[in-house]
């Protein structure tokens, strides 16, 4: 928390309409806060952590009064990954304004995010989210050993399922022969 707006005195602009703006300060922060940690010696684990908290404390904000489709929500929880209750925490507690509606329509849109990752959770294992095939069955099904190709279709199939949710296994074997035919 006493990280997480530290990259906008470097981000700070003035705008030609007198307001105040510190765009892409939690990109900054996250670098700023990852070596001022380093030259700290906290500990990787800790340092990972709180840099991926900063670089998402902001994120929430695109969500508006959820506009975010499903596939946004397991990008945000995937982001997030062992640390999501911190940056639920986090943002909470950064949504402050002095004007009360605005105050409650934030707290309003943040319970309905919550209730959008829980109802997908109960559905998917969002904690978990893995491609509905795994590295084997892709070398079987193209018929291919270890390799970087692997990895691509690995990382295409998890997009996939971020992007359309849980696939049939025979769906997901037609879509990793369709990508497959799509590779030179």
């Amino acid at each position: 928390a006493l990280l997480h707006d530290i990259g906008k005195p470097k981000t700070r602009r003035f705008e030609k309409d007198g307001r105040v703006s510190f765009h892409h300060h939690e990109v900054v922060g996250a670098k700023m806060t990852k070596s001022r940690m380093t030259k700290l010696k906290y500990s990787n684990d800790l340092i990972r952590d709180v840099t991926k908290l900063v670089e998402l404390h902001l994120r929430f904000h695109g969500y508006g009064t959820g506009e975010w489709t499903d596939s946004a929500v397991r990008r945000y929880v995937r982001d997030a990954g062992p640390m999501l209750s911190r940056l639920h925490k986090l943002t909470r507690s950064d949504c402050t304004t002095r004007n009360k509606r605005k105050a409650n329509a934030l707290w309003r849109a943040y319970d309905g995010l919550e209730e959008r990752i829980a109802k997908l959770q109960e559905q998917e294992e969002l904690d978990a989210i893995r491609p509905d095939l795994d590295g084997n069955e892709i070398m079987e099904i193209l018929g291919v050993g270890p390799g970087p190709q692997i990895g691509r279709a690995y990382k295409h199939l998890l997009e996939l399922r971020l992007e359309n949710g849980p696939m049939e296994h025979d769906a997901a074997v037609a879509a990793l022969r369709e990508w497959w035919a799509t590779q030179s």
